[in-house]
């Protein structure tokens, strides 16, 4: 059993074992110590996420579970928000880097490239509940607040769009052909999956990666006929 989840944890992506780390840092209960107050906080954040959702983190509950003065967050953050949209950034970066990782594994195969995006996307739901809460959760949800949390979004989006645009068939009548509405019609199909997995209620169809990306290939399957 030991060997299976040490085999499991060295074929995460990098950017999923940095959040695992970061995850069981936050879980810790040492009085801040370490020098890196930022990331005291940001760990002491996502714990108060996984535990009550992103509504019940407050400033100086989290400098309570970082074991710092009430005071010591507002060297980095102006208030929840700015602590929230940090969080956020972080989450889209990870998630921009295994779409990004995916996307250039199976370059030049659209149906592939999709399906490994998709997959991707609904993987890092999965393995990061709290950060996706946060991402897409309506704390942070005006992006323009925070220009470089809407700039890795952005980035995050972009590789979507790209996939897309791979197989388009604008020559067809009868069809939408308008990028962006593609683009949302596309991203709304598996964000409702990341969601509904997020919230628990697929855990009989997710139970394995297996599962996941089997159910994760059939959805994009539908997408791909019908975008292309």
């Amino acid at each position: 059993m030991m060997g299976a989840r040490n085999r499991s944890a060295r074929n995460m992506p990098e950017s999923d074992k940095l959040l695992r780390r970061a995850k069981r840092k936050s879980l810790k209960k040492d009085t801040y110590h370490h020098g890196n107050l930022r990331r005291a906080l940001l760990d002491s954040a996502l714990a108060m996420v996984e535990k009550e959702g992103p509504h019940g983190v407050s400033l100086r509950a989290v400098a309570r579970l970082a074991g710092v003065s009430p005071a010591a967050p507002y060297r980095h953050f102006a208030g929840k928000e700015g602590l929230l949209a940090a969080l956020a950034e972080e989450g889209f970066c990870a998630l921009e880097q295994q779409m990004q990782s995916a996307s250039q594994a199976t370059r030049g195969l659209a149906l592939a490239e999709f399906r490994a995006i998709g997959f991707a996307y609904v993987r890092f739901a999965a393995r990061n509940p709290s950060h996706f809460c946060v991402m897409f959760g309506p704390e942070v949800s005006d992006k323009s607040e925070h220009p470089s949390l809407k700039e890795a979004a952005d980035r995050a989006s972009q590789i979507f769009a790209d996939a897309i645009a791979n197989f388009q068939r604008p020559e067809l009548e009868g069809g939408d052909t308008d990028p962006q509405r593609l683009f949302i019609s596309a991203w709304s199909t598996f964000h409702g999956l990341a969601t509904l997995i997020v919230d628990g209620q697929l855990k009989s169809s997710v139970g394995s990666d297996a599962k996941l990306e089997a159910l994760g290939n059939s959805v994009t399957d539908v997408i791909y006929r019908g975008l292309s």
